[in-house]
């Protein structure tokens, strides 16, 4: 019997302009994308230009950000906080309201089903730390033309702080974009993907019913369970055509609402 190994995870504390934010559990690859990711995911920056610099210490488990503006830890701090489901207790400092005031998305390029469910296989097969250890989330970024660039960590809303670090970082444009993702779509993971505005995100697994709802009112192309010839569109921004035939499972779920 073939075993593989654990998922590692370990404490790693941020600070920005020398006041510690809080301590996360984190898988140590990529440190940098994922301090990117999670700053502007949170509101911290707007784009990788706001940070001066980035200093990773992986002895002492420290990450220290220099801003190149001040940063009122006070003004930030006196926001809500609103912690997360699943993958550890994380938190977000975006409530639904203040997700729907993020910009909606106007993106008009469509895909086929076909196509979306070969990239999810093709994300699954590369994911060199899932394969070995059976025990880690991934996030992955699909470019115009078929590329894939993947982040694993043990969290599912680090995984995606990851690649969309790396998207600013490189300073991608998402309307061309596709984000796929192991984890659950919750409401928290949307508004991940919402604030950087990929307008298709796909997952293995489900999306909440706030995520959904959201999801339409930012027109956003929410697909869940993309295996195999399945898959489960709960959104109707109209970027998804379904081209999978014979023994399919498909599903077209809309709500009405917003």
């Amino acid at each position: 019997m073939h075993s593989k190994g654990c998922p590692d995870e370990y404490p790693i504390s941020l600070l920005i302009n020398g006041y510690e934010i809080a301590v996360f559990q984190l898988t140590k690859y990529n440190l940098d994308d994922w301090t990117y990711g999670y700053l502007f995911s949170e509101g911290f920056i707007q784009s990788s230009n706001d940070i001066e610099s980035i200093v990773i210490n992986e002895e002492l488990s420290t990450i220290n950000v220099s801003l190149r503006s001040e940063f009122d830890e006070e003004q930030f701090f006196s926001k809500k906080k609103h912690y997360t489901a699943g993958c550890g207790r994380g938190v977000t400092f975006f409530s639904m309201t203040d997700v729907k005031e993020f910009e909606r998305v106007t993106s008009e390029k469509s895909y086929q089903l076909s196509y979306l469910l070969k990239k999810r296989s093709e994300f699954a097969q590369n994911s060199e730390l899932y394969l070995e250890t059976g025990g880690m989330h991934g996030a992955c970024i699909v470019d115009e033309n078929g590329a894939m660039t993947i982040r694993e960590d043990i969290g599912r809303h680090n995984a995606v702080d990851k690649i969309i670090g790396y998207a600013i970082k490189n300073h991608l444009q998402p309307d061309r974009l596709i984000l796929l993702t192991t984890g659950r779509v919750s409401y928290e993971m949307l508004s991940k993907a919402a604030k950087f505005g990929f307008p298709v995100i796909g997952s293995r697994t489900a999306a909440t019913k706030q995520a959904v709802q959201l999801a339409k009112y930012l027109n956003i192309e929410v697909i869940g369970y993309l295996r195999g010839k399945m898959a489960t569109i709960y959104t109707s921004a109209g970027r998804v055509e379904n081209d999978v035939t014979g023994e399919s499972s498909f599903q077209r779920i809309i709500e009405g609402g917003n």
